[in-house]
């Protein structure tokens, strides 16, 4: 095998590796979404909209969960500033 042959090798399994935990994020995002309640993505487009009035963000930086907790609801607002 040639030295390129052994890089390419190697950069196949970082790329592998990789991709495969991409694909687990987008699992999981899929399933996250679809134990919502169907308010939370209009109420995550509308908090978006008013961070944006104030910070330029993209629409993953912000991230919002509802637990279940019994009686009780916990609404989780994660926000991913910039520097």
């Amino acid at each position: 095998m040639s030295l390129f042959g052994r890089f390419r090798d190697s950069q196949r399994g970082e790329t592998a590796s990789l991709a495969k935990e991409r694909l687990k994020v987008i699992v999981a995002h899929e399933r996250q979404q679809r134990t919502q309640p169907d308010y939370l993505p209009a109420m995550q487009n509308e908090i978006l909209a008013v961070i944006r009035k104030y910070i330029p963000i993209e629409s993953d930086d912000v991230n919002i969960q509802i637990e279940n907790e019994g009686q009780v609801s916990i609404l989780e607002l994660n926000v991913t500033l910039p520097e």
